[in-house]
C-alpha cells in the first residue's frame, strides 16, 4: 500500500479540511504531517460548522484512525479547546486519535517570542498568526525543542530550562512585557498537558508503516499551502514548515517510494492572508465581491483575506514541485455571478514576459491575463457533473489543458454534500 497525499497549491485556505472529510470513507488512516494550530480546517455538515486546528479532518468519520504526526507542532492549550468543542457536540475521539511522541510542543514562551518578534519587525512584519509556530520550529532545528515524549521523563526540569532561556531572550533582545500573559498562558497550557497525556502516544513512523504493511490505506493531510512552504514559497512571507509533498515523508516517516496519488487543492480564484506578494490581488469592487461571496475571512485569525484572480503561473509551479496527480477545485460557486473570469497566464517583469515563477515576487510584476466567459448561474444545488453549465465545463477544460492534470473533484459549496466527484476520479 502507498500513502496518498492531500495538500494546498496556493497560499492556504483552499478547503483541505472539507476534502479530507469527503475522502475519509475511502481510507483507514488520516494523518497530519506538518504545521500546527496556525491551520484552520473548516468542515460543514448537519448544518454545523466545525474548525479544526491540530486534529486531522477525518475525526468526524466513525472507525477511522487519525494521527498527529511527528512533523506537527502542538499547543496543548489549543488542543484542549479543540477536544472540549468536540465533546460539546457529542464526539468522543479518545479511541481513534493517536499522537506522535516525536511531535514538538509549542510552549507558552514560544507564543510570547512570536509576538515580540513580529512587533520588532514593524512595517516588515510577515503577518504571523502569533501561535508560536516559528519559534517552536526554531527550537526544533536548534535541537532545543521539547517533544510529546518528554512529558513522561524529567519534564518539569526540561520545561523550566527552556522557559528561562526564552525569558532571557524576551528581556535582552525584545524588552517585551511578558509577565501577565505568561501567567495566563501557562495556566491554560498545563491544563492542556494533563489532557494530552491521556491520549494514545505512538512512534508515528512505525505506526504508519505498520498500517501500510498490513494493507491499510492512508491519506496524509497537509496544512497551509505550497506557496507558504519554507523552501519553495514566497520567502520570507512563508510558514515555518515544508508544506509540499516531500513534507509528508519527513513529517510522517514514510519513504518517497511509498507516496501514491497526490491531490492538489486550489480555489477557482486566489486568496492570501497576511503580508507578502500576491500578483493577481484585486483592490477594487471585484476583489471585495470575491471576499464577500466567498466569506473570505480566516478561520484561525478572523482576518479578511486578500482576493484575486487565479494565477496559472503559480498553480503550475505548485503542481510541478508536488508531483500532483489529481486536481481538486474548490469554491467554484463563488464565481457564479461573474460575466467574465480572468486567469493570469504570465508575468511581465521589466517589460519581459515569463511563465516561470521568479526567485522573488514583488510589486514590479504585472500579471498578464486571459479572459474566459462566466456561467452566471447558481451551482450550489448542482449534484452531478452533467448538470454543469457549458461555461463551467469550458473553465475546467481550460485549467486541465494548461496544467496537464485532471480535475477530479469540484466543490460547489461549503457542505460536504456539495462536492462533485467526477468520472475521471
Amino acid at each position: 500500500m502507498k500513502v496518498d497525499v492531500l495538500l494546498g497549491l496556493q497560499w492556504g485556505d483552499e478547503g483541505k479540511g472539507k476534502v479530507v472529510d469527503v475522502l475519509t470513507p475511502r481510507y483507514d488512516v488520516i494523518a497530519r504531517f506538518q504545521g500546527g494550530p496556525n491551520a484552520g480546517h473548516t468542515l460543514e455538515f448537519n448544518n454545523i460548522k466545525h474548525v479544526l486546528h491540530t486534529i486531522p479532518s477525518g475525526i468526524f468519520r466513525e472507525n477511522k484512525i487519525n494521527v498527529i504526526g511527528n512533523g506537527v507542532v502542538i499547543d496543548p492549550a489549543i488542543f484542549r479547546k479543540e477536544i472540549d468543542s468536540l465533546s460539546k457536540i457529542g464526539f468522543d475521539i479518545s479511541e481513534n486519535l493517536y499522537v506522535s511522541r516525536k511531535a514538538h510542543l509549542i510552549l507558552p514562551t514560544h507564543r510570547l517570542l512570536d509576538a515580540a518578534s513580529e512587533a520588532a519587525k514593524g512595517k516588515s512584519k510577515i503577518g504571523s498568526t502569533l501561535k508560536g509556530i516559528g519559534p517552536t520550529y526554531r527550537d526544533k532545528i536548534g535541537r532545543d525543542g521539547l517533544r510529546v515524549g518528554d512529558l513522561f521523563e524529567n519534564f518539569d526540569e526540561k520545561y523550566n530550562q527552556r522557559k528561562e532561556f526564552h525569558i532571557k531572550q524576551l528581556e535582552k533582545f525584545y524588552e517585551f512585557d511578558y509577565q501577565e500573559q505568561l501567567v495566563q498562558f501557562e495556566q491554560e497550557w498545563f491544563e492542556g498537558i494533563e489532557l494530552l497525556k491521556q491520549y494514545k502516544m505512538v512512534n508515528s513512523e512505525q505506526f504508519i508503516n505498520d498500517a501500510l504493511n498490513s494493507g491499510k490505506s492512508v491519506i496524509a493531510e497537509g496544512a497551509q499551502g505550497t506557496l507558504l512552504d519554507i523552501d519553495f514559497g514566497t520567502y520570507p512571507f512563508v510558514t515555518s514548515s515544508n508544506t509540499v509533498c516531500a513534507g509528508a515523508c519527513t513529517g510522517l516517516g514514510i519513504a518517497p517510494g511509498k507516496i501514491g496519488r497526490v491531490f492538489g487543492i486550489f480555489k477557482a480564484y486566489c486568496t492570501r492572508v497576511g503580508m507578502g506578494p500576491f500578483p493577481t490581488e484585486l483592490f477594487d469592487e471585484t476583489g471585495q465581491k470575491l471576499r464577500d461571496v466567498g466569506n473570505e475571512y480566516g478561520s484561525t485569525t478572523g482576518r479578511p483575506r486578500r482576493c484575486g484572480w487565479i494565477d496559472m503561473v503559480a498553480l503550475k509551479y505548485s503542481i510541478m514541485v508536488n508531483g500532483v496527480t489529481d486536481l481538486i477545485m474548490m469554491k467554484t460557486d463563488v464565481l457564479d455571478n461573474f460575466d467574465t473570469i480572468k486567469a493570469c497566464m504570465a508575468y511581465k517583469i521589466n517589460g519581459e514576459l515569463t511563465t516561470e515563477l521568479p526567485y522573488e515576487l514583488n510589486e514590479k510584476i504585472e500579471p498578464v491575463y486571459t479572459e474566459v466567459p462566466g456561467w452566471n448561474c447558481d451551482l450550489t444545488e448542482v449534484t452531478s457533473e452533467d448538470k454543469f453549465p457549458d461555461a463551467l465545463k469550458d473553465y475546467i477544460r481550460f485549467i486541465e489543458k494548461e496544467t496537464g492534470v485532471n480535475i477530479s473533484i469540484v466543490s460547489v459549496g461549503p457542505n460536504r454534500n456539495q462536492t462533485i466527484i467526477r468520472d475521471s476520479f
